[in-house]
């Protein structure tokens, strides 16, 4: 492997442990945080790290003429993460990041019906591959968590749209005003129902909400960083190693089991998402 394209997919790992990680410490402060008070801490640590940000570029960066799709997409992403951190404290680690992992699939779907882009037959093929990669990894279908599964599915869901909210803003808007709006909205959003939802915190918790800002800030440096040394379509596939890392601290955190079937749906979702970034089969 080339020197830069091994430096990328180092980072992206990386990057990826950081999320997988995030998803660990969400899961570990349900049980001592309410799911409102997470979103809330989450968003406000994010917002806090982008101020860096508004003092380099000034308040010019500010300026935007599409407030419709900032706002589309921080209530589509916030309602994402309100689902997404109930389904974490319900289900195994492993099992609810492979569920999220399906929205890089249902983004091409989206952007055919939304910006008119039409899939290629073998990004049509990885898609398929992909809801296939989760039915097998996911376990025998318990009744009592069907509502649970039908949550995650529609986290996913919504988390495609943010991303194709991206793809329909990037024509007028930079990443860093994207960014900086979603945090600043999500943040002011999630702040309205803190006091209904409003707990006693432990020092603990306070301890994990500075890790999950932590986390996500080498995140985002990292993957940033990935992929300005490679391009996305040699190392774009590592983006699914989060399953593997979420599955590595699910079994030892929570000793969660890691079965044949689950593997075999994450190297199918591996493949999946080689076959769409590379754009060929093999």
């Amino acid at each position: 492997m080339q020197p830069h394209l091994l430096k990328g997919a180092l980072l992206l790992l990386l990057a990826e442990a950081c999320f997988a990680g995030i998803g660990a410490v969400v899961k570990y402060s349900s049980d001592l945080a309410s799911e409102v008070q997470i979103v809330f801490f989450r968003n406000l640590f994010a917002l806090v790290l982008m101020l860096p940000f508004l003092y380099r570029h000034g308040f010019a960066m500010l300026k935007t003429h599409r407030w419709y799709l900032h706002l589309s997409r921080a209530l589509t992403g916030l309602i994402s993460m309100y689902c997404f951190f109930y389904v974490l404290s319900q289900l195994p680690l492993a099992q609810a990041m492979m569920v999220i992992m399906l929205s890089p699939f249902i983004v091409p779907i989206l952007a055919r019906f939304w910006l008119n882009e039409r899939p290629s037959r073998i990004t049509r093929f990885g898609i398929a591959l992909g809801f296939i990669g989760v039915i097998l990894a996911l376990p025998s279908p318990d009744p009592s968590l069907n509502m649970v599964l039908l949550l995650a599915l529609f986290a996913a869901f919504l988390v495609a749209i943010t991303k194709t909210t991206i793809r329909a803003m990037a024509t007028t808007e930079s990443a860093v005003r994207i960014v900086f709006y979603f945090s600043l909205l999500t943040a002011m959003l999630s702040a309205i129902p803190v006091p209904f939802y409003w707990q006693p915190l432990g020092s603990e918790v306070w301890l994990a909400f500075a890790a999950m800002g932590v986390l996500a800030a080498i995140g985002q440096l990292a993957m940033t960083s990935a992929f300005a040394v490679a391009p996305a379509s040699d190392i774009g596939m590592w983006t699914y190693s989060s399953v593997l890392f979420a599955g590595a601290f699910g079994y030892l955190f929570w000793h969660e089991p890691v079965t044949w079937s689950w593997l075999a749906g994450v190297m199918v979702i591996f493949y999946a998402g080689y076959v769409t970034t590379r754009q060929r089969l093999f």
